[in-house]
Order: structure tokens, then C-alpha cells, then sequence
């Protein structure tokens, strides 16, 4: 079974159930606080990249943790992003303290350019244990789950992974072809009960029950940070209460759309960070 939207048309139907008009009493937090551990000394765009995607998505507000280098560039980059500074890399010292900060978000983002080592690995899986946030896993967080995948059980996650990502975590090569993507990708979904949505060509989502298709996108958005922007954009609708295969489907379209539109502006030369000026465009549209 195909489900979600196929097209873009069909979802642009649906569109203002996930913007409706805002009340003059708006006040901040009814749209969600979004939790991101992510970045380190090397890769320290990663959490720029989730966290001002949540934001141009509709997030309220966004919290980074991760490691110092990362955290004062992020802080740098603009004023409206909130960091918490760790030492060089995640730890397992730190997790109570990211575990009593967790209680005042509506989801978590993880994963995004941390780093891989055996600690950061450990300290990843007891925080998906131990916070049942809605939370979007990501990069190493994908890597560090795999050697423990029932640190899933009985949690709402979207994992989003690339081909290289989604055989690390099951074993399986995914092949070009649509058919064989929706049949490993559903069938893992529903063993995982988790959503899943593979970062292709065609984004294929599925929730182990029903499958997801998104055209969205450009041949441009190989570079380094697209994929950080798609789980930014998931983690603002799961804050808002939208269910994982929702959420997932939705970010997809504009995370993708977003990015054909900073493509048709810059084609080879774009940046991630491009998109971040044609989010609001989608959604305005």
C-alpha cells in the first residue's frame, strides 16, 4: 500500500492543517521547544543546521547541546539560537544533566555530526532510553542504536537515514529502484516500530504500515547539511504533537521543496544554509 502524498498538489490541500491561522493570544512555547544534541569539533554546522531549520520551520524554540567549539560557533551564528556548552565530545558524565534539561522540551533531535566513539556511542543510547520525548535520530545516533536497537521500544522516533546509514542499522543494501526501497524500508519499519524515512531521489517513508513517497528535491542537495536541515524540520512537528509518519512526510516535502527552490537561485553553487531563506517561502506559499 502507497500512502501520504504522492505529489505535491495533494499536499498542498492539506497544508494549513499544519499552519492554521494563529490566535492574537499566541504566546511562545505553544509551538514547540525542540532539544538538539548534536556537533563536534569538527563538525560543528551540523547543529546550525538542525536548529535553525526548527526554527524557520515554525519552532518556537530551540535548545543545542554539544560540545564547546560547536556551541560558541552556533551562538555566534545568530542570536536567536540557545546553546549548552559540554566539554570536547558527549559523554556519559553528562547525562543527567541533559536528562533534567529534556523535561522542558516537547522533542529531541540527536545525533547530527557527533562524535563516533565508543562513549559517545553509550552516553546516545542511554539518553533515547531514558527520555520519552518525541525525537528524531539521526547520523551517529543511527550508527550507536544499531548495536542496540531495543533502546527503541515503546518510543515515537523518526529515523532518517541515508543508504549507507539504513545498512548499518539492518544489515540490508537498499537498491535504486522505488519497489525494492518501500519493501525493506516498511518491513524494517514495522519491526523497529519506528518511522523511517530513507533520504533519496524519492524520499520513501514508511511507518511499517503504510508507505510514503516524496518527489520533492534537486540533484543539487549532495552537499554537506541537507539532511541536518530534514531532521530540523521533523523535530518542529513533533514538538507540535504531529505524529511521527506525519511529521516525517511533511518535513520531507519541505525540506525538499525549500531546497529546489535555493537551487534554482544558486544550482551548483548552493549551500545548505541556502535553505534556510526558502523554508518560510514554502510554508508561506
Amino acid at each position: 500500500m502507497v500512502g501520504g502524498w504522492l505529489n505535491n498538489f495533494r499536499l498542498d490541500m492539506n497544508f494549513k492543517k499544519y499552519y492554521p491561522k494563529r490566535d492574537l493570544w499566541s504566546h511562545k512555547g505553544q509551538f514547540g521547544y525542540v532539544l538538539i544534541i548534536a556537533g563536534s569539533e569538527q563538525y560543528s554546522g551540523s547543529p546550525i543546521f538542525n536548529g535553525i531549520a526548527a526554527l524557520r520551520s515554525g519552532a518556537d524554540l530551540i535548545t543545542i547541546i554539544g560540545p564547546k567549539r560547536a556551541m560558541d560557533i552556533a551562538a555566534s551564528f545568530l542570536p536567536d539560537v540557545i546553546t549548552y556548552p559540554l566539554d570536547s565530545e558527549l559523554k556519559l558524565k553528562h547525562i543527567p544533566k541533559i536528562l533534567d534539561l529534556a523535561k522542558n522540551f516537547d522533542s529531541l533531535i540527536i545525533g547530527c555530526g557527533l562524535n563516533r566513539n565508543k562513549e559517545s556511542y553509550r552516553a546516545i543510547r542511554e539518553i533515547i532510553k531514558n527520555i520519552n520525548l518525541p525525537m528524531v535520530i539521526d547520523a551517529e545516533a543511527i550508527r550507536a542504536i544499531a548495536e542496540q536497537k531495543e533502546v527503541l521500544k515503546n518510543k515515537k522516533v523518526i529515523i532518517t537515514p541515508h543508504t549507507e546509514e539504513f545498512r548499518i542499522l539492518t544489515g540490508e543494501k537498499l537498491k535504486p529502484e522505488v519497489e525494492d526501497r518501500k519493501e525493506k524500508i516498511k518491513r524494517w519499519a514495522n519491526k523497529l516500530e519506528a518511522t523511517i524515512l530513507i533520504k533519496g531521489h524519492i524520499d520513501v517513508i514508511s511507518d511499517g504500515k503504510k508507505v510514503a513517497l516524496n518527489k520533492t528535491g534537486s540533484f543539487f542537495m549532495t552537499k554537506g547539511g541537507f539532511g541536518d536541515t530534514l531532521s530540523g524540520i521533523c523535530g518542529t512537528f513533533l514538538a507540535q504533537g504531529i505524529k511521527p509518519f506525519e511529521a516525517a512526510q511533511i518535513a520531507a516535502f519541505i525540506n525538499g521543496r525549500a531546497g529546489e527552490l535555493a537551487c534554482k537561485k544558486y544550482g551548483e553553487g548552493v549551500l545548505a544554509s541556502d535553505i534556510f531563506e526558502f523554508i518560510p517561502s514554502v510554508i508561506n506559499q
